[in-house]
Formats: structure tokens, sequence, C-alpha cells
């Protein structure tokens, strides 16, 4: 399949390895850049052998390497530095997520290509950003979301803070590396430079954290975590059901309120002045909250979710990933994507947004270590089978 997307035409060199630089470049592939992902070629990205596999591949992998090019490079080797920095030289984008000063090292920082490549968008992910005190910790996500401030407003009140049991940590820092990209690609057509994206894991998180700092500057306000609600929006939870199911409703909104509380049996409460608006609802959300529950718990979930349709309010089920695949509207919105490994069809999740014109697309799913070797080392860079068997010989490349 030919690639199609806005960024058909840019050539994106990945260095990093794991999940926040992969995730990045998985975004750009997607979207029609073509993507060559430098591997080591003792095993390559650890990625294809975490968690469920099928064969000696993880699922994973066939997820979050689509659309890329392997190519094994020993970037310990001052040969497989040189294939490095020729292939760069020929780049618009360099992701790498090592800790910071460690491109340096080789040679291949954004300096070493000011001169032979003035365009070249450079970007960075690392746990603490490329300068400050804790530029040099390592920075797993799992630690930087703690110190983002995000895993303390999870969970329940003086219980163990709760993490959600993916890296989100990572996947967001990819999402900022890659606008930050975007934003860097456009600027360039004026311009005709390049610049350094510098992405922090714990910053990504940092900015989900919407108004925990005005809150607490202003009022000494320290956001506490609150269970399945939100603090200071009212009513908005998550309800067990007859069932034993559990469905969120939001009705926070002050018509959506009165609907909502009429539609479980307690058109008082609708129409009472104190819980018109938000900051009243606040002030009374165990009063509310208290309905709300019992009137979940005397009905099935089914039921509930069609009562409050009707009545125009905000509200579904929990999924897990076999609701989601099972779903129409999942369906219908084409969030699946289905790829062949080995003779056999794997769904993938479709990777968002949503473009009209310029759509993003699976061309195919990750694939095996050095796969792409033959075309870009002896396409791209010139090398005869003969130079490559000689690398390979040197343990160069695989």
């Amino acid at each position: 399949m030919n690639p199609s997307g806005p960024l058909v035409g840019y050539r994106v060199i990945e260095l990093g390895q794991l999940l926040a630089g992969p995730f990045a470049g998985c975004l750009l592939g997607y979207f029609g850049a073509e993507v060559i992902k430098i591997e080591p070629p003792d095993g390559g990205d650890p990625i294809r052998r975490w968690r469920e596999m099928r064969g000696d591949t993880s699922l994973w992998w066939r997820s979050l390497a689509r659309n890329k090019k392997s190519v094994t490079i020993d970037l310990r080797k001052e040969q497989g530095i040189d294939l490095a920095r020729r292939l760069i030289e020929q780049a618009d984008v360099v992701i790498e997520n090592f800790r910071p000063g460690v491109v340096e090292k080789w040679g291949l920082g954004p300096e070493d290509f000011r001169d032979s490549n003035p365009g070249l968008v450079y970007a960075r992910i690392s746990g603490y950003g490329q300068d400050g005190p804790y530029a040099s910790k390592p920075g797993f996500a799992s630690v930087c979301e703690g110190m983002s401030g995000f895993r303390y407003v999870n969970g329940h009140p003086g219980q163990a803070p709760v993490r959600p049991n993916l890296s989100i940590g990572d996947t967001i820092s990819g999402i900022h590396a890659a606008l930050g990209i975007a934003m860097a690609l456009l600027e360039k057509k004026d311009s005709g430079k390049g610049q350094v994206i510098d992405v922090a894991l714990v910053e990504s998180m940092f900015n989900l954290m919407e108004a925990v700092v005005p809150e607490y500057d202003a009022n000494g306000v320290v956001r506490e975590p609150s269970g399945s609600t939100v603090t200071g929006i009212v009513p908005t939870n998550t309800y067990r059901c007859r069932d034993g199911k559990y469905i969120v409703i939001g009705g926070n909104g002050d018509s959506i309120f009165q609907r909502l509380m009429v539609a479980a049996g307690h058109p008082e409460m609708a129409q009472d002045p104190r819980l018109a608006s938000n900051p009243g609802r606040v002030e009374h959300e165990a009063e509310i909250d208290a309905a709300l529950a019992n009137w979940c718990a005397g009905d099935d979930s089914a039921s509930l979710l069609d009562q409050l349709d009707q009545a125009r309010v905000p509200a579904g089920p929990i999924y897990n990933v076999e609701d989601m695949v099972n779903d129409p509207h999942f369906n219908a919105r084409g969030l699946f994507e289905t790829v062949e490994i080995d003779g056999e069809p794997l769904k993938i999740p479709a990777l968002l947004p949503k473009l009209s014109r310029t759509p993003g697309a699976t061309r195919w799913p990750g694939g095996d270590l050095g796969q792409g070797n033959r075309e870009v080392l002896g396409e791209l860079l010139g090398l005869t089978d003969q130079q490559q068997e000689l690398l390979r010989k040197a343990a160069v490349i695989a």
C-alpha cells in the first residue's frame, strides 16, 4: 500500500526504544511519514518480547512498529555510528529517547548536524528533560507519573495512589513529541530551519493537571484523590447496578441534573433551589450520590442506560476490551484494523485523529528485525550486498 496522509515525503529516523519515542514514530508513520527504526542487532527493541506473544514476537510489537522499516545498526561500534549519521543527514526528523547526553557521546546529537542538516527537526524524550537538576536521573513512566502529580489525585482517599494498567506516561509523552514535531515541520516551511523538541515524561503528565496549580497558588487548595468522582463537579460518578455492572453518569450540567433526578425518581431534588447550580450540588454531594446509588442498585445496567438516554443524560457503561471489540459504534467508526501475520488475521487499534482528506493508515504491521536493511542501507545509503555482508560479519548489522 502506498503511503497516504499529511506527512508523506518526510523521513523520520527513530533511535528510541520501548515506548515513548516509538509511539511518536508510530503516529508519524501512520500519517504517511517514512519511519526508519534503528534497532540493536542483538535482539532489537525489547518490546518485541514483552507481554502477550504470538510465536516469538509480541502482539504489542505488531501495533507499535506498524509502518516502520526496521534497520539493525549497532551504535556501540564506530561503523554503526557512521551509518546512523549518514541516515540522519538525509532525514527530516530524528526521534530519540535515551538518557540525556547519550547521543552526544555517539556524535549524533542535534548540534552534530547543525551544518550538515540545518533543517533537521530533532525530538528528544526523556524522564525529566534535557536540563535541570534531575536531567541525568533515569526516568521511567511509572516514576514520572508520580512526580507529575498525576498519581496523587488517582485512587481513594486514605489508600495508596493507583495507576492505570497502561504505560500512560510514555504514550502521552509520545503524543506530545508527535505534536511538537508537526509544529516544527510547519514552522520550517517558512524558516527553512529545524529545531530541537524537548519532551519530558514528567512534564507531559504535568500538562494534564488542569487547575491544580492556580487552585493551590490562589487558595492554598491541594487537590486530593476522590475515588470515582471529580472534586468540585457534582454529580459525576460511577455506580454499581443490580446486575453487578457499573455505569458512569455525568449529570453536572444544571438542566441535565434536573432531567437526571426526574429519571431517577427524585423530582423534588430536580426542583430543589439548593441544588440548582454546581456549587450547591458540591455542598450536598453525599445526598445526591446516595440517591443515585440507590436508584442504580435497584435496576440492571441496560435498563438504566436506556432510561438515561431517553432523558438525554450523558451516561455509559464501563467497557473492557471484549466490549469494545463487539460494540457496533466502535466498529462503525473504524477503530480497528486487521493485519495479517504469517497468514493469520490480527486486529490492531486504528490511530487517531481522523482526517477527512488525508487520513492515516496501517500499511503493514511491525515486522521482523532488520527487515528494512536491504532497502534502506542499499537504496538509501548505496551499500552493496558485499558491503552489507562485511558489516554483518563485523556484527554492525544483523
